[in-house]
């Protein structure tokens, strides 16, 4: 099921894409689908991301109500509830939204590590699609990334970008104050935010850098767009 609903309409779409790109460049042909993708998922993005809003909106209420009814964890936890009710607020919501695209993320790595030697006899293939196919496949982006090859810049890029994008939305860490009383919650909170913040964007440069460049290429282009979206937002959310 994962195969034909996922992965077949993707390699699919990444032939046709590579047949109308000038010079069949595979590399542009990611690039696009990849944004293909992200724009059909915007409406997820987008609530998703209303979501992080309001909870950052409504963060001096809860913090008010964990001080207030710091021992009585049961009272505390239905007050902060009844905040995310009146405010429509599903804080599980995003995510959601990461296991909804989880399927789709893994189908595009597996479409660009099968490589790029497109085969008009592959089973894979739509039978309509064999008048799409590409003549010639360049696998050179912009003739500068050999997108079969390692790149260190790209997968630089990579964790650029990606610590931008998780800056972005990620929301603050408890602050903790001065002789505060030891809380698992809060400081697994913050243990959380700094490995997200820190160190995962340099786990990704490192996994990016050991697969070919086509995939550093799909999540450069993802969280370029991510960042723009999320900038996007919050400019018309005036936030």
């Amino acid at each position: 099921m994962f195969h034909t609903i996922f992965y077949v309409p993707l390699y699919n779409a990444l032939v046709f894409l590579s047949s109308i790109m000038p010079g069949g460049d595979i590399g542009l042909a990611i690039i696009t689908l990849t944004i293909l993708v992200k724009v059909i998922l915007y409406p997820l993005f987008y609530k998703a991301t209303m979501t992080q809003m309001m909870m950052k909106k409504v963060e001096p209420d809860i913090a008010l109500i964990k001080e207030k009814y710091k021992d009585d964890q049961q009272t505390q936890t239905k007050k902060i509830l009844e905040v995310y009710r009146t405010n429509k607020i599903n804080p599980l919501f995003s995510f959601v939204v990461i296991l909804i695209q989880l399927p789709i993320i893994l189908a595009l790595f597996w479409v660009f590590q099968a490589g790029f030697a497109f085969d008009p006899a592959n089973p894979d293939l739509y039978y309509f699609m064999r008048d799409f196919f590409p003549d010639v496949v360049n696998t050179k982006l912009f003739g500068l990334f050999s997108i079969t090859d390692k790149s260190v810049v790209l997968a630089l890029l990579t964790g650029i970008t990606q610590y931008i994008q998780t800056t972005l939305t990620l929301p603050k860490a408890p602050a903790k104050k001065k002789d505060e009383a030891p809380n698992f919650k809060d400081d697994f909170a913050r243990s959380m935010n700094m490995n997200m913040r820190y160190f995962l964007p340099v786990f990704i440069t490192f996994i990016a850098y050991s697969l070919s460049s086509a995939i550093a290429i799909y999540w450069v282009t993802s969280n370029i767009f991510s960042i723009g979206q999320e900038y996007y937002i919050r400019k018309i959310k005036k936030y």
